[in-house]
């Protein structure tokens, strides 16, 4: 069982990692991209690192659908509805990566490993988010709420006209009041 549970997300992953060079929509490719992080989040949860797993799914998440946002609100074709290619270069890119891929794996097997001293700690969560943040937690959670109400701002700040504006104040306007037509409003 423990086979599946984890070579499961671990293809899954590898898969839609490649996907995200495969579509033509930048939303697809972005979704794509979120559920090869997702998957890569649950096996950092069955490597026993709960906290680490839980923040990669969670930043993870909300890092994609932001994006995906930004892109269907400022891409010219984020529909994918005009064919497009995310590769560039594809041959030097191979022969990069091949090297590197080389060179990372003769590093793997050729490092000398050291032998663990002591034991485990009590709590490797606590000690995990110690060394990541260290006393910061409430900064980085100041920071992160402070950057959530600057995009719900700037999103706020940028749309001259509400819902209230194109079907009215009790929205039951029969047709949207769009100043250009042919809107989702028809």
């Amino acid at each position: 069982m423990e086979f599946v549970v984890f070579w499961v997300p671990a293809v899954l992953a590898v898969g839609c990692g490649a996907l995200v060079f495969r579509f033509d929509s930048m939303a697809r490719a972005t979704f794509s991209l979120l559920a090869s992080l997702l998957c890569t989040g649950g096996l950092v949860v069955l490597l026993g690192l709960d906290y680490l797993g839980v923040v990669v799914v969670l930043m993870m998440t909300l890092e994609m659908s932001v994006m995906a946002v930004f892109m269907v609100m400022y891409m010219m074709n984020p529909a994918g509805l005009t064919p497009m290619t995310m590769t560039h270069n594809t041959r030097a890119a191979a022969v990069v990566c091949g090297l590197l891929f080389a060179l990372l794996a003769a590093g793997i097997l050729s490092a000398p490993w050291p032998d663990r001293r002591g034991r485990p700690p009590d709590d490797p969560t606590l000690d995990l988010g110690m060394s990541l943040m260290g006393p910061q937690m409430l900064t980085m959670m100041t920071l992160a709420m402070a950057l959530f109400a600057t995009i719900v701002a700037t999103v706020v700040l940028a749309t001259r006209r509400g819902r209230y504006d194109r079907l009215g104040d009790g929205l039951r306007a029969r047709r949207a009041d769009d100043p250009v037509p042919g809107g989702v409003g028809r």
